[in-house]
């Protein structure tokens, strides 16, 4: 977004009814400038801590983690070039993710630009699908992303000194009606593209975490230009069909804080939808993703419905003949290579142990073994080193029963003289487990 660069301050606009957006033309050369926020719209919006995120960012391992996806496709002869810049993007900005950032409400001006860290993740998933020679433009989005700012200030400039809520009906206005953004049906697998921003702002038709986006994206940018007075918070939906909607932040209720997304959960947000849609193991829909991908691997006590154990079966058997055959996605059966990818970025957040070990199971099933071990037992040590009664990052009896086992099955394997991609550099296509 428009990065902070006068030295001299902030710029201060009265409220009055002439504003410097009255004509396009005035907005334009104003624009140029680069703004520092104004000091009153920085004052933080704190999501109530979530402590089992926050200690589990100081278990987490502080130095670069080993990751397979990108070196594995180089050594089966794709170009990972823009994958990798891609990637680098985004460490580069979660990095200026602060402890006091990470729990602090999208809908204020902080060191991560959240906008591009989510063109940043949809520029590494273009790269690995599309195996194009030119990177995805993130810059262009960039200034697309822009220009809806300053296309509501075009439009609506007397609502910049009305009340928070007419200024918020005329936002939502603006966003949902003038420009047609809309919902996309809950977890619409069909429709991957309503879970990239570049695609969501091409196509007009996005989840509730890249709608949250484009609405904070805009506030901010108000913000940072001076122009808006008082503190508009976003109501984060939790059902289905619900698009977010703001409200004036000092007539917020207690009910609301539940649907508070901060930088931290936003970004954790997107790439959990990227997980959930590409998850090679489309299956039962009742388990975790893990347990879906144990049972896959014969790691957790099966259904005791026939059919249904039958089923399962046929789609592991399937997901292991298209990885055996280098086919990485299949209509209705995820997509291996970005999953990982998300897994890989979710780990760098460092808010979930448990990413830890969806890796590790994903790991399994591409043949790499080691590394699959290595991930577990950091997942054992990060679980047993936390005091913390963790609800939201606890796991089933059923799943710690999958995890032992799986952690039996490796080292067996191992044993037997079995490693990973040393051996088996190819593992697109070989990767059958030995037993």
């Amino acid at each position: 977004m428009a990065s902070a660069g006068i030295s001299s301050g902030t710029l201060t606009l009265s409220s009055s009814s002439s504003t410097p957006f009255s004509h396009c033309n005035d907005y334009w050369k104003f624009s140029k400038f680069p703004f520092y926020p104004s000091p009153a719209s920085l004052l933080p919006s704190i999501s109530p801590a979530c402590n089992c995120r926050c200690q589990l960012s100081a278990a987490l391992p502080q130095n670069d983690l080993k990751f397979v996806l990108h070196d594995a496709l180089d050594s089966s002869g794709q170009n990972t070039i823009h994958a990798r810049a891609a990637r680098d993007g985004f460490c580069s900005e979660i990095k200026k993710l602060s402890s006091i950032e990470r729990e602090t409400s999208i809908s204020f001006y902080g060191g991560v630009d959240l906008g591009r860290a989510a063109l940043h993740i949809a520029a590494e998933d273009d790269s690995l699908i599309s195996h194009s020679s030119v990177p995805l433009p993130v810059d262009d989005f960039i200034e697309r992303l822009d220009n809806l700012s300053m296309d509501y200030c075009c439009h609506y400039s007397s609502s910049l000194s009305s009340s928070p809520e007419h200024f918020v009906q005329c936002l939502e206005r603006y966003l949902y009606i003038d420009k047609g953004f809309q919902r996309t049906k809950a977890r619409n697998l069909v429709e991957h593209r309503a879970l990239y921003l570049h695609s969501v702002l091409t196509h007009r038709s996005g989840s509730a975490s890249m709608l949250s986006l484009i609405y904070s994206e805009i506030l901010k940018m108000l913000r940072m230009w001076g122009i808006l007075n008082f503190d508009v918070e976003i109501f984060f939906p939790h059902d289905s069909n619900s698009s977010p909607k703001g409200y004036h932040k000092q007539k917020s209720k207690e009910s609301d804080q539940s649907h508070i997304m901060t930088s931290q959960s936003l970004l954790v947000e997107i790439l959990k939808d990227l997980k959930h849609a590409f998850w090679p193991f489309q299956l039962n829909h009742t388990r975790s993703l893990f347990l879906r991908a144990a049972q896959a691997a014969h790691c957790s006590n099966g259904s005791n419905n026939t059919k249904e154990s039958a089923v399962e079966i046929a789609s592991a058997k399937a997901a292991q003949h298209r990885l055996q055959r280098g086919v990485w996605t299949s209509v209705h059966f995820g997509d291996m290579r970005r999953a990982l990818s998300a897994c890989e970025r979710l780990i760098l957040l460092k808010t979930d142990r448990n990413e830890l070990r969806d890796y590790a199971v994903l790991l399994y099933h591409c043949g790499f073994y080691q590394e699959s071990l290595q991930y577990l037992k950091l997942y054992m040590d990060t679980k047993n080193s936390s005091s913390l009664e963790q609800s939201s990052c606890s796991s089933s009896d059923m799943e710690e029963d999958a995890v032992e086992k799986l952690m039996v099955r490796l080292n067996l394997i191992l044993m037997e003289g079995w490693s990973s991609h040393s051996d088996n550099r190819n593992f697109i296509f070989n990767n059958s487990d030995p037993w």
